[in-house]
């Protein structure tokens, strides 16, 4: 059988899941606080007929040898946490972080997710609450007579209340980063959850230690570039035609032997 047809094989596929990333990216263009994914490629195993280096006399070496390789492979994908351009809002629960960072979220089975998402709600009771229904950690209730919300850009949470002049702090939010946030595990939802590869969340208020600071009446949209995105849909659309092109010209080469022959 050619070895062109499988080597072209593997660029088939890696290219299909090259176009699968770019489509979850152009699909997440509006996701507030989605982060885009980029494929990464490695070359599979070499078949080595000649070793470089190789004596061909007693005082004579190989210079290149002959090496053919067996195709390619995707390897991994990799968020890329570059922040994404910041839109202000007229909503007082709307949040985002300018700089490094997460909120902390409660999952229903008591476990912290972390997300970029900072488009916050208020449930039945008075508690600050992502779309899904799911709780900022640590948690935050407000009054049911509250009249004014504000959150500083180091996480704190004051409000005035009706009939009262003064403001009171009513908590504080903390955000998580990590050493390398790559290593996060997407969970959807606009939630990650931390892996062995991410290490261990550091914790702390916002502005402080490298954390970003909180703005208020703020959301982070995705960092999702339409036009980056389409530029790499036509290339990996080419690089897949060209792959195809090879199937082609192996099977009329193979056709040809079988016909003439």
């Amino acid at each position: 059988m050619h070895a062109a047809l499988w080597v072209s094989k593997t660029g088939l596929s890696a290219q299909d899941t090259m176009m699968t990333t770019i489509s979850n990216n152009l699909a997440n263009v509006s996701t507030t606080g989605f982060k885009r994914d980029r494929a990464e490629f490695e070359d599979l195993l070499y078949q080595i007929k000649r070793q470089p280096g190789a004596q061909t006399t007693q005082d004579t070496q190989l210079p290149s040898g002959l090496q053919l390789g067996t195709g390619v492979r995707v390897v991994g994908t990799q968020k890329i946490f570059t922040q994404g351009p910041l839109q202000t809002t007229e909503q007082p629960l709307d949040m985002a972080i300018n700089g490094r960072g997460f909120f902390q979220i409660l999952t229903p089975n008591g476990d912290i997710a972390y997300s970029r998402d900072g488009s916050f709600h208020l449930d039945a009771d008075g508690q600050i609450v992502t779309s899904n229904g799911y709780p900022l950690e640590p948690g935050i209730v407000l009054p049911d007579d509250v009249q004014t919300f504000t959150v500083g850009e180091d996480g704190t949470v004051t409000i005035s209340v009706f009939g009262d002049p003064g403001v009171q702090q009513v908590g504080n939010i903390q955000t998580a980063d990590f050493i390398n946030p790559a290593g996060l595990q997407s969970i959807g939802g606009n939630l990650f959850i931390e892996t062995a590869s991410s290490g261990a969340p550091q914790v702390g208020n916002p502005g402080q230690n490298g954390l970003g600071q909180v703005l208020q009446n703020t959301l982070e949209n995705s960092n999702v570039s339409v036009v980056e995105e389409m530029v790499n849909m036509i290339t990996t659309q080419r690089a897949y035609e060209m792959n195809s092109k090879v199937i082609s010209t192996a099977d009329q080469m193979l056709q040809y032997i079988s016909q003439t022959l």
